[in-house]
């Protein structure tokens, strides 16, 4: 996936080095920073990484470190409706990947993409803290348990008509 260089408005920077300010320029407020930016904007691309990694007096490395090595954390604007898939080991077992491969092929996207209308977006998470549920997907707040491949096309369909 290409990176497109996007350009930030004056009240986008003045919000990223609010909220830095807000926490003291302290480095070790990166993630609380990074959690207050993500909610804002939907994602964090590298433009608003370097200008933190600037107020926080950081290498931009390490701020992308934190932002690719956690998983809540992401580069690329999330659909209106993000999916999330369990891979964790119970979900794993009871067949997540096939789940996966039904709604990339239904949306016709990968993973880490979202549809030419923003509407959806693909992710998956290490474990949703729903082992017994197993194999579970998130559409935004909502969980969708003990999903088959079958089901793929009837829970999309309930986000159809937004």
């Amino acid at each position: 996936m290409s990176h497109i260089k996007i350009k930030l408005h004056e009240n986008q920077l003045q919000f990223i080095k609010d909220t830095c300010k807000e926490f003291n320029y302290e480095p070790g407020e990166l993630i609380n920073i990074l959690h207050k930016l993500q909610d804002k904007f939907g994602y964090l691309p590298s433009e608003v990484q370097e200008v933190v990694a600037n107020e926080l007096k950081i290498p931009t490395a390490k701020v992308f470190g934190v932002v690719t090595f956690y998983s809540y954390f992401t580069m690329v604007p999330k659909g209106k409706y993000p999916i999330n898939i369990c891979l964790g080991t119970a979900c794993y077992v009871r067949g997540a990947e096939k789940i996966l491969d039904e709604f990339k092929k239904q949306l016709n996207i990968k993973v880490g993409e979202s549809t030419p209308d923003s509407k959806f977006s693909l992710n998956c998470l290490r474990c949703v803290g729903a082992c017994g549920l197993a194999p579970v997907v998130m559409i935004g707040e909502k969980t969708y348990g003990r999903v088959a491949p079958d089901d793929v096309k009837k829970i999309l369909s309930e986000y159809q008509n937004d």
